[in-house]
């Protein structure tokens, strides 16, 4: 089948078509954790034969955990991964409309204090998971969740790497690029109307400043969400790019074979 002539549907179809036979070895869990009285609703992907293996967290966009993260959870399942995507906003709330997505984000890039512990609480769930090997973690986030793994490495955390496919580059506190213990590699959409190219300047200025081991990948003609294959251009500057999305793959999956050795 040439996927390249698919539309994003269809090509998605094709795929998972393909990858039938494989996917019947994945298993699948609805996870239940929590941050104080908060109740968290996360998911997990992975081969139940094969016993403990390195993990790939995986951090929402700003509509909340659902199908798109699961599917992306079990594409990584059956890369040999454990995978376990975070629920940054709480069990069962989930924006139905853009503008309710933009507000309920936008508290947790007003308060990075709370997103930073978040983070780390699904962090802590994904170590204590018998499929997880707690030494071979790494984190990777879209949109919002592509600020989320910045803002997680920006903490300090234990992980061998952070990707971030077209979220937010910049940070109120560049500082904390000092505190990175880990590789960063950031997947831009070259034409993103919501990162700025000074907001994209001021995040290499904070990587080097930091002596962070980093990488970015723009990649041209593609615009926010270029990885999201529900993302059709009905808002303005957000859409799939099929090209993109596959070269960031590919890209997250050399990095992931690099930091997990």
């Amino acid at each position: 089948m040439n996927f390249s002539r698919l539309k994003p549907a269809a090509w998605l179809a094709g795929w998972m078509l393909l990858t039938a036979s494989i996917s019947a070895a994945v298993k699948t869990e609805v996870v239940e954790y929590r941050d104080g009285d908060t109740v968290l609703e996360g998911y997990v992907a992975y081969d139940p034969a094969a016993g403990a293996r390195p993990a790939v967290l995986v951090v929402h966009q700003w509509m909340g955990l659902g199908d798109y993260e699961k599917k992306r959870c079990e594409m990584l399942a059956e890369l040999g991964y454990t995978a376990f995507a975070v629920d940054i906003y709480g069990k069962g709330i989930r924006p139905g409309t853009p503008g309710e997505a933009g507000k309920l984000a936008g508290q947790y890039k007003g308060d990075r204090a709370l997103f930073r512990r978040r983070l780390n609480v699904g962090l802590e769930k994904m170590r204590q998971l018998a499929s997880v090997e707690r030494g071979h973690i790494a984190a990777i986030g879209y949109c919002f969740g592509g600020t989320g793994v910045l803002e997680l490495a920006r903490a300090g955390a234990e992980v061998r790497g952070v990707v971030s496919f077209h979220g937010g580059l910049g940070s109120p506190t560049p500082a904390d690029a000092k505190n990175i213990k880990t590789r960063v590699l950031a997947c831009h959409g070259a034409d993103d109307p919501f990162v700025p190219a000074e907001e994209v300047a001021g995040f290499e200025k904070e990587m080097r400043e930091g002596g962070v081991d980093w990488q970015l990948i723009a990649y041209g003609g593609a615009v926010h969400s270029f990885t999201d294959w529900r993302a059709t251009g009905a808002m303005k500057g957000a859409q799939y790019n099929e090209k993109a999305d596959k070269r960031s793959w590919e890209a997250m999956k050399t990095f992931l074979g690099e930091v997990m050795k």
